[in-house]
This record gives C-alpha cells, sequence and structure tokens, in this order.
C-alpha cells in the first residue's frame, strides 16, 4: 500500500477497506452528535479517533456494532458498509454482526464468573458444547492476550479478583473468542497505570495480525505509538483523517494543529 506525504482528506478509499463510512449524521434527540463524517477503515492496521471529550468519537465507534440501536431517540443518516454490505440495513443479524465487531470498554468489565467461564462464555452462545473444544479455545485466547502463564493454575477463581489490567486482557481474550473481524476499543487503557497500559498498547500491535482494530483515546502519545491511522473529531465533525505520522507532524487543518499542540482542547 502507498502511503502518501501529505494528510488525507476525510475520505480515504483504499484496496483494503472494510468499514466505509458515507455522509453519517447521528442524533440523540434534538441534539446532533456526528454531522456528515465520511472515511474509511483497513483490515489489519490500528485506527485511533481523538478529539476533546463530547466531540462524537465514541458515538462512531459505537455505531460500527450498533451499539447505539440501545439508546432509545436516536436517528442515523448516511450508511455504514462492513466487507460492501449495509450494517444498517433490513437484512441484517444484528447478532451475527456484534460476533464479527466486538468491543472492550473503558472500564473493565468481566463477568461475576471464573476466569474460564468469561471466555467461554462466547463461544457456548454461539453453540460449542465440547469440553475439550472450549477448553483450547479458552487457552488459545488467553495465551493470545498474554495472559495464560499468570491465570492458568487459577482459572475456576473469579474474574473479579484480578488487577485492572489482567481484567483488560481478559475482556480483550473474551472478544476475541467468538473470532471477530474487528475490534472496537473505547479507552481501554483510562482506567490502566503505565504499566498495564504499556502491555495493552503491546497487545494491540501484537492483535493486530489477526483483527483489524479501532480505538478511541484522548491520549495523543498512545495513538502515535499504536496507529498507523488517526481521525481528528471537534463538534461531531471528522476535522481530518490520514497517515497517523503525518496527522502529528504535519497536520493539514489549523483546529487539528490546534488540538494536537495543546493550544485547543
Amino acid at each position: 500500500m502507498t502511503m502518501e506525504n501529505a494528510p488525507f482528506t476525510p475520505k480515504i478509499m483504499r484496496e483494503e477497506t472494510i468499514i466505509d463510512v458515507e455522509n453519517v449524521s447521528f442524533w440523540y434527540g434534538d441534539r446532533a452528535a456526528l454531522r456528515n463524517v465520511s472515511m474509511a477503515i483497513d483490515r489489519h492496521v490500528i485506527t485511533a479517533f481523538i478529539g476533546p471529550s463530547g466531540c462524537g468519537k465514541t458515538t462512531l465507534l459505537r455505531l460500527f456494532n450498533r451499539m447505539n440501536d440501545l439508546v432509545p431517540q436516536t436517528r442515523m443518516t448516511g450508511s455504514i458498509r462492513m466487507n460492501g454490505a449495509d450494517i444498517y440495513g433490513p437484512d441484517t443479524d444484528v447478532t451475527r454482526l456484534r460476533r464479527r465487531v466486538g468491543m472492550v470498554f473503558q472500564q473493565p468489565n468481566p463477568f461475576p464468573k471464573s476466569i474460564y467461564e468469561n471466555v467461554a462464555y462466547g463461544p457456548r452462545i454461539h453453540g460449542v458444547k465440547s469440553g475439550e473444544f472450549l477448553d483450547e479455545i479458552v487457552e488459545r485466547c488467553l495465551r493470545r492476550t498474554v495472559l495464560w502463564d499468570e491465570v492458568q493454575d487459577r482459572l475456576e477463581e473469579s474474574a473479579l479478583k484480578l488487577s485492572a489490567g489482567q481484567q483488560q486482557r481478559l475482556c480483550i481474550a473474551r472478544a476475541v473468542a467468538v473470532e471477530p473481524e474487528v475490534l472496537l476499543m473505547d479507552e481501554p487503557c483510562s482506567s490502566l497505570d503505565p504499566v498495564a497500559t504499556s502491555r495493552i498498547e503491546e497487545l494491540m500491535l501484537d492483535l493486530k495480525d489477526d483483527y483489524t482494530i479501532v480505538i478511541v483515546t484522548h491520549n495523543m502519545q498512545q495513538a502515535a505509538r499504536v496507529s498507523e491511522y488517526t481521525g481528528f473529531m471537534l463538534k461531531g465533525e471528522l476535522v481530518e483523517m490520514g497517515v497517523t505520522d503525518v496527522m502529528f507532524t504535519t497536520p493539514g487543518d489549523r483546529r487539528t494543529e490546534d488540538y494536537i499542540t495543546g493550544r485547543a482542547g
């Protein structure tokens, strides 16, 4: 893939696009949260969205697996396509969509179950009954999230006994256990200490070989460390989106530069 040396316009179309957003606007009641957002997300890269609180980045993230369907009195216009199919079309199986597009939330939210059952939960829901197969899935996912060596002798203990960083990695293991294509992460390190944050970032860089990762973060240094592409959002608008290194060194919009340099936001 050829990278340009100048910032991209908000609409980026490339051969490896997995999610394509066209002119999306979104309202909570009468309040507009997103305004005419158009962009595309590449397969097997990390895309970060930055911007001040209330700018719409989490709303955008939640649109990718229709989490906002659960919020009353909301409305969306425009289209979001995944692998060419409109995920808001009448034929979309929302349960299947959420299996394909997993989500990790800002606060670690393990189920009040054992470590084992947290990871096995999704495969069980989707019909896996074989204990041996479940054992394989649990071990594979815990290894994938660099947690196996820390918990292999404690699988029947409550997940709530784990540290915050371990809980977040467990939530990632739970998300990947159903083999999604896309992994959404909403401020996944905001409640973690620097050591735990570093481990999550290393994990993200490892997981992108198998998953498309989209993160929302207030931490611009984190976006610079882990993402290939970054979008800057302000007041519901996608101001600019491009190659991360270019965005942070020579942004194309003054508003982006003001936010990155701390003059605004």
